[in-house]
């Protein structure tokens, strides 16, 4: 998955804004205000940091190289993923779908129900 297809699959998601709240190269996606997903847009390879339960966190590291505790982030909550080619893309995917539902059940139970209504 390039770079261009990482951005659409997370902007086709409900809730999803895109913003660049650090600096001009660091890629921000948020749902209902929170983020699920940063990337850096002059970093090669492509990586991006993603939200992950603690205990599949873990998982994650131990089975795959491309997969190590999140860079600038809590170590515990967050994963930098190398999105190579040794990856498949049903497992990327799978990876930005898990953090963005972590961030959705964090929400309040109000914004949660603002963002069931939202197309």
């Amino acid at each position: 998955m390039n770079i261009e297809a990482f951005r659409n699959y997370c902007l086709h998601k409900k809730g999803v804004t895109e913003s660049f709240p650090f600096d001009e190269s660091t890629l921000v996606f948020k749902v209902m205000d929170k983020m699920f997903a940063l990337t850096g847009l002059n970093k090669i390879p492509f990586s991006v940091n993603l939200k992950c339960d603690p205990d599949r966190a873990i998982t994650l590291r131990e089975s795959y190289s491309e997969i190590i505790p999140g860079y600038h982030m809590n170590k515990k909550h967050w994963n930098t993923v190398e999105f190579s080619d040794s990856l498949p893309d049903t497992l990327l995917k799978e990876l930005i779908d898990h953090s963005y539902e972590l961030v959705v059940a964090s929400l309040p139970k109000k914004t949660q129900a603002l963002l069931a209504t939202l197309d």
